[in-house]
């Protein structure tokens, strides 16, 4: 039976060039709008990590290297990253992730 979506309120406003790290996604921002992607590796599944001054985020467990838009950079991992429908509210109350 498919899962239904689940919509996270993330309360703060990002400026372009920064970032919101969740438990399940990563929030990025930039002049073009939102994105985000899973933090669930497409290797093994670890939880991926945001190594802001590099640019790039990392696998913990064998390294698998990604974009900030989630395409592979270096493997083992072969599949890019699942990337979230993001709404950005009105008035700068934030946004909401369907994962």
């Amino acid at each position: 039976m498919p899962t239904q979506p689940r919509l996270v309120e993330v309360k703060t406003t990002l400026v372009p060039g920064t970032f919101f790290l969740g438990p399940d996604f990563i929030l990025f921002e930039n002049k073009q709008g939102p994105w985000a992607v899973s933090r669930k590796c497409t290797h093994l599944g670890c939880k991926i990590n945001y190594r802001e001054k590099e640019g790039f985020l990392e696998c913990p467990c064998h390294q698998s290297r990604f974009t900030p838009e989630g395409a592979v950079i270096q493997g083992p991992a072969q599949k890019s990253l699942p990337r979230f429908k993001v709404e950005k509210l009105d008035n700068a109350r934030g946004y909401i992730v369907t994962i």
